[in-house]
């Protein structure tokens, strides 16, 4: 177990004003333990039994400090009239000013966080191994937080680094001035345990007091992540259940006299819409959600008083019944810091429980429109600069000009395969791998652009190529599924403005412009390495993240089942490329002809 954490500083308070927000719904039911007064909770002010306590959280900030760009930083927003609209969001600067707005006037204030808030980071992040996103999470006031799949991927040891300080065992310390001093905050991992010796890993739970109350909180990860984090990053660990993991240390924190408890759990659900707004509990309660965090919700403890969720990247304000059928609120903001969540818990001083009855939660966009906070500014301008020889780094070498534009793109065939390749890596049943044209922001050019040499492909050249962040996702499609998703290419959402996805090597169809919407693909001329797609076949899928989130437009692709979330796509590039070119026989410059094009 590690130490406890250094003395939190002093928050700093700016006043100003609040950003958007979407209040989730409320919890009903009053657990029976806490008597009939509990009725009263909503008018609690003044009485000096109720006490509200605000809990801010967010999930899946994955390093990303300065402001996402492209998709991966905006959220959707659901008008009155059923229209949608996008709204950039995102960036550390932002989010400190918010939640600093957010607590003003609040003296009772927490802020929690539920996993992989490092991991498949942007360059200024990745690069050092995350330290600067540890560093701005202290400038955060962050109180505390779960882990993750991803606080995994550089292993246990690594983990513990970021949690305690020192420099990195192979590449040092990278601030002259001071060794790197850990996390301000405790990671808790209540589910993983040492293999040898049974014992937790990380502290299992934290308890948040100030004056007299007294909140617990227990962090968990998915039993899965092995299954998604390299054997090496996991190597020695064992990852519990979920459900009897968290109940088991309720009764701990309930024998110690803590009764307001919240679960911190990296796992997740899809709610109905995309949107951060929608009202998932308006077809009735735990109906307008779907995945893992439903049947863990309907089993955690009645004792647990609200789950903090994440991993899918999604975005509610949830309440799904506890296993005594009293609603109870579940939340995730998403992911890439675009946006938190504001939760009212009621702290009844006379019982130590939350009531239930005044359990309200919001999720906020963090805006762009509000002043950037000038500590975080500064602490992206010193990583960047600290990031500007690694960008100039060579890893690859090409034979011409790789450009990105046209239906079929010679730099999208390369992506693909370099999914596809990654894929395999992982998972020898892949089968294929997607791109979305719009990920790929750049072309790869074979003219020397900073005195690298001509047909050098620099770190700096790539990321500009993919600089969103993605995960390469696998998953599981049915051959319907698979040609229903390269159908909606062009039609739906994208007929009027066709999407065409890039695709990895041994997949072939027909595209005929002049014909309209679905038909457009033929259908029976898709093959896979020569063979037809068998409709009632289970295909193994790569895509990155946001396809497999079912982004523009591409629904039927984010209906994937048995889901793996990979590494960062670019440093599947950067090992493809690697792989696969030398100055002596550079990357040939792709054919660009998989789809038959008839117009």
């Amino acid at each position: 177990m590690l130490p406890t954490p250094r003395h939190r500083r002093t928050r700093r308070i700016l006043a100003a004003a609040a950003g958007l927000a979407t209040v989730g719904a409320l919890a009903a039911a009053m657990p029976a333990s806490a008597g009939p007064d509990t009725a009263t909770a909503r008018h609690h002010e003044g009485s000096g039994r109720y006490q509200d306590v605000q809990l801010l959280s967010f999930n899946d900030l994955h390093g990303n400090l300065e402001p996402p760009t492209g998709s991966s930083g905006r959220v959707t927003h659901l008008n009155e009239d059923g229209t949608t609209k996008n709204i950039d969001a995102g960036g550390v600067e932002y989010l400190a000013t918010h939640l600093r707005q957010a607590r003003a006037g609040n003296k009772y204030s927490i802020t929690a966080a539920a996993g992989d808030m490092v991991g498949a980071s942007p360059l200024i992040s990745g690069l050092f191994h995350d330290e600067p996103t540890i560093d701005a999470l202290n400038k955060l006031d962050l109180d505390v937080t779960s882990v993750g799949n991803h606080e995994f991927d550089e292993g246990a040891a690594e983990l513990a680094r970021l949690q305690n300080g020192g420099c990195h065992p192979k590449d040092g310390c990278y601030d002259d001035s001071e060794e790197f001093a850990g996390a301000d905050f405790p990671y808790l991992a209540a589910n993983v345990t040492k293999e040898k010796t049974g014992k937790p890993l990380l502290k299992p739970y934290w308890v948040w007091r100030k004056n007299g109350v007294k909140v617990g909180f227990i962090g968990v990860t998915l039993e899965g992540t092995p299954n998604i984090v390299s054997a090496e990053g996991v190597k020695g660990l064992k990852f519990g259940d979920e459900v009897e993991t968290i109940n088991k240390y309720a009764k701990v924190l309930k024998k110690q006299g803590v009764k307001s408890i919240v679960a911190l759990i990296h796992e997740g659900g899809a709610p109905a819409s995309t949107a951060y707004n929608y009202d998932c509990d308006s077809p009735g309660a735990g109906d307008g959600i779907s995945g893992p965090i439903v049947d863990i919700a309907k089993n955690v403890t009645p004792a647990v008083d609200a789950l903090v969720t994440g991993h899918t990247h999604q975005a509610y304000a949830c309440t799904i019944p506890d296993p005594a059928g009293n609603p109870r609120m579940v939340t995730s903001a998403a992911s890439f810091g675009r946006l938190y969540t504001d939760t009212t818990l009621t702290y009844d001083r006379w019982t130590g429980d939350i009531a239930r009855t005044a359990v309200k939660s919001a999720n906020h966009v963090v805006t762009r429109d509000v002043a950037k906070a000038a500590d975080m500014t500064g602490l992206i301008t010193k990583w960047k600069a600290l990031a500007a020889p690694v960008a100039s780094r060579p890893i690859g070498y090409i034979a011409g000009e790789i450009p990105n534009g046209g239906t079929e793109s010679p730099l999208g065939d390369m992506i693909a395969d370099a999914q596809l390749a990654y894929a395999k890596s992982v998972d020898p049943e892949a089968d294929v791998a997607l791109m979305n044209p719009g990920g790929i922001r750049a072309g790869l050019t074979y003219a020397s652009s900073a005195g690298e040499g001509d047909g050098v492909v620099t770190y700096g050249e790539a990321y500009t190529v993919q600089p969103f962040a993605n995960t390469v996702n696998l998953v599981d499609l049915k051959g319907s599924q698979l040609v229903t998703g390269l159908q909606q290419q062009v039609s739906g959402a994208n007929e009027a403005a066709p999407k065409v996805l890039q695709i990895s090597s041994g997949l072939t169809y027909t595209l005929d412009l002049t014909k309209t919407g679905a038909a457009r693909v033929v259908a029976d001329s898709i093959r896979l390495n020569g063979a037809p797609i068998d409709p009632n076949a289970t295909y193994r899928v790569a895509m990155n993240s946001f396809l497999a989130g079912g982004g523009d437009g591409f629904t039927e692709l984010g209906k994937g089942g048995n889901v793996r979330v990979g590494g960062d796509d670019l440093a599947a590039f950067e090992s493809y490329l690697t792989a696969n070119s030398s100055a002596a026989a550079p990357y040939p410059v792709p054919k660009a002809d998989r789809i038959t094009i008839v117009k």
